[in-house]
């Protein structure tokens, strides 16, 4: 019976897929990383009170792209190059969404309606994050090898979507309500259709690394369609619904002082 639990586990057992898994992971972290940092760099001096817990953000990303490298070390296999259509980061950022990396790459301050597109996009792929690091949780958050790894992710994700609404929401009291909506519609519905193509990139790859007979993966290409579908038609609303989170200035204070997973 196909199920999350079951091709995660079949990803576990295998080397390569599971080198493949974790080299996609640490390089979208990473890239989430350099980014948060630039932003948190650039934020205009009417946000800047938001400039640190946008590095603070930028920092858990780092430290999530660590962890996969140190899961990868455990095993004694080296990182490989991520296939370039399973570039997550990349892909959301040529569809236009999020801010570009010319922009970053810069000196120049950003705007008010920067922090906003940011923030927005951060809401939408966060929610994506959290919802399968909940998913990894359920079924591998007691695994011996990563099992503690994946829980330490989690928390810090569930913590980036609070922000996300909490400082969303600031915003919209502040009178940008209506930028706010578009941005994240237009954010939600490009993030559906990439996450679309990625899945599929992504499970071709690992059929053609664990030899998934013909019937399997149709079924798998077939189950990702039918999301898509779903996500399209109403499911994309889950991504753009703002409410407070019980859980407030999440990415405020002192970070926890757990040692960190290596």
């Amino acid at each position: 019976m196909l199920s999350a639990r079951s091709l995660f586990q079949e990803i576990l057992d295998d080397d390569e897929a599971y080198r493949l898994f974790c080299s996609i992971a640490a390089g979208g972290e990473e890239q989430g990383g350099w980014e948060n940092g630039r932003i948190a760099a650039l934020v205009p001096e009417e946000q800047r009170a938001l400039a640190p817990k946008i590095a603070r953000h930028g920092a858990d990303e780092d430290k999530h792209g660590r962890i996969f490298r140190a899961l990868l070390r455990r095993r004694g296999l080296d990182p490989v190059p991520v296939p370039p259509g399973t570039d997550y980061a990349v892909l959301l950022e040529r569809r236009g969404i999020g801010l570009p990396h010319t922009l970053l790459h810069g000196e120049k301050p950003l705007t008010e309606a920067d922090v906003v597109t940011y923030l927005a996009h951060s809401r939408v792929t966060e929610q994506r994050a959290a919802d399968q690091m909940e998913m990894l949780t359920t079924h591998f958050g007691d695994h011996p090898e990563v099992g503690r790894a994946i829980r330490m992710i989690a928390h810090d994700e569930a913590n980036h979507l609070s922000y996300c609404h909490e400082e969303l929401l600031r915003l919209a009291r502040e009178g940008h309500g209506r930028t706010i909506r578009a941005a994240l519609r237009e954010c939600a519905r490009a993030e559906i259709r990439v996450y679309r193509d990625v899945s599929l990139a992504v499970m071709e790859r690992m059929g053609e690394i664990l030899r998934w007979p013909r019937p399997k993966a149709l079924a798998l290409s077939l189950g990702i369609r039918a999301v898509y579908g779903y996500e399209r038609l109403a499911g994309w609303r889950r991504l753009v619904t703002l409410r407070m989170p019980e859980h407030r200035d999440a990415l405020g204070g002192t970070p926890a002082s757990e040692p960190e997973f290596a």
